[in-house]
């Protein structure tokens, strides 16, 4: 059995966002096992969350953005390639500014950094996503990938980039187990035409974006105008001379840094899928559009079919709390209490039950001749076993409730009738902090799921 990993020490970075020119303090902190990776904006109140899944993913646009709650991360590739690379589950990454830092324009800092501090290897199993069929995705001019099931078990991507650049041409990666990250392919840089910069110099934008920490590729001889731009914006080394090539006084790092680059943003963006591949990758004229698209192929297939999707009920099976231990955790009365008893509970993840009968009173009016469970009952249950899950870890509930204080992403995919055994699982999205707590609930009755969505709660001791 392969074990999930995190990181064995706090790692801590700074810098300057590519886009704001913000300095930016980061953190990197170890997590339990099944935490996923969370993004804490540490600068904003009750520091929001932001999960690293394919969902949460918002614009594209020069860098990949998470967004949740109207709270965004930008930037996040490098750093999430890198933690695809050291095979990394678990981590909460604290960032004091709404981007990562560029640092030096790829991800070697964040693979040194790692490398030295090691990881941890956690008890609990590791899983990874296994393509059952072929996936094949094509966008916009020719860009193309294809995600197939992997004959030696392993992971293996193949990946080209071919531009109508006389500088970059056709050029080739490649990733499998037996590649150094660190040395061969962390270290190579993202990279920009002289013609895009211009257009956004004179916007006013990337304001962190430096010759430090990009490739500028150059087709063409800077006009005069082009040249006088660059100069006020780059003192001290430019020349009055130049001609075609990389603007870029050192060079390359490699001579298809630009194809390692592309691979690191590839590998960043499908780590957002939520699980570690193993297949086989091949693509061509990547970005991260067609990138983030696929991950979120993957995601919803896992979503869909994953083994653990379904929590397994066992009446025959002894409660962790039955109804009285429930009562003592929640203010909840009947007909009001929407939980019968919890299964399974961790520090992270809870279970719960709910028998739904014909003598329930909401059914008396909906619908007399058709009775089903109205939808905001189903949220209502998950709430009550998301409550417990809160409750549970303080010194004294009995003091404490929880309220609502977002409700977002609700589905509800099937009716819930008389007869049905709802089981309830809430895990947490982002711990208690500042009275404020939010979580992903899912709602089964045998297989299928009935009823998903997430939530934030405020816990707030009684009167």
């Amino acid at each position: 059995m392969e074990r999930q990993r995190t990181i064995a020490g706090i790692l801590s970075f700074s810098g300057v966002g590519l886009h704001t020119g913000v300095e930016v303090k980061m953190e990197l902190i170890p997590a339990p096992e099944n935490h996923g990776v969370i993004f804490i904006r540490s600068d904003l109140p009750g520091e929001p969350s932001v999960p690293a899944l394919a969902e949460y993913v918002t614009t594209t646009t020069r860098g990949t953005t998470l967004e949740r709650n109207g709270i965004s991360v930008s930037t996040v590739e490098h750093l999430l390639a890198t933690l695809f690379a050291f095979k990394i589950d678990n981590l909460l990454v604290k960032i004091y500014g709404p981007e990562l830092p560029i640092l030096d324009g790829s991800a070697w800092e964040y693979a040194k950094r790692i490398k030295e501090c090691g990881t941890a290897l956690q008890l609990a199993e590791k899983k990874y996503y296994i393509p059952a069929k072929e996936i094949l995705l094509e966008g916009e001019n020719g860009s193309r990938i294809r995600v197939s099931p992997s004959v030696s078990g392993d992971l293996s991507v193949d990946l080209t980039i071919e531009f109508d650049s006389p500088v970059i041409g056709l050029q080739n990666a490649c990733w499998n187990s037996k590649v150094d990250f660190t040395k061969d392919i962390a270290p190579a840089r993202t990279f920009v035409y002289l013609k895009d910069i211009i257009p956004l110099l004179k916007a006013g934008l990337i304001k962190g974006g430096a010759i430090e920490n990009a490739i500028v590729v150059m087709d063409h001889s800077p006009f005069p105008e082009e040249l006088n731009l660059l100069k006020s914006r780059y003192p001290g080394f430019l020349s009055s001379e130049f001609g075609k090539g990389y603007l870029n006084p050192e060079g390359l790092r490699f001579p298809d840094e630009c194809a390692r680059h592309k691979l690191i943003d590839l590998l960043g963006d499908l780590f957002l899928s939520g699980r570690h591949p193993k297949a086989k990758i091949s693509a061509n004229k990547t970005g991260h559009k067609i990138n983030t698209t696929v991950a979120s192929i993957m995601r919803n297939e896992l979503l869909q079919n994953s083994e653990d999707q379904v929590p397994v009920y066992d009446p025959n099976s002894e409660p962790i709390y039955d109804i009285n231990a429930i009562k003592r955790l929640l203010p909840h009365r009947p007909p009001f209490l929407m939980v019968d008893r919890i299964i399974e509970i961790s520090p992270e993840t809870v279970t719960g039950v709910k028998c739904v009968g014909i003598n329930e009173g909401f059914f008396i009016g909906h619908f007399p001749d058709e009775p089903v469970m109205p939808g905001v009952l189903i949220v209502e249950a998950m709430a009550q076993a998301g409550g417990i899950l809160v409750l549970s870890t303080l010194d004294e509930p009995d003091r404490y409730s929880t309220y609502f204080a977002k409700i977002d992403k609700v589905k509800f995919k099937k009716k819930v009738v008389p007869g049905d055994v709802l089981v309830i699982r809430m895990k947490l999205i982002s711990p208690l902090r500042r009275s404020i707590v939010a979580m992903r609930g899912e709602v089964f009755v045998g297989k299928a799921l009935v009823c998903e969505g997430e939530m934030v709660a405020q816990v707030i001791k009684n009167k």
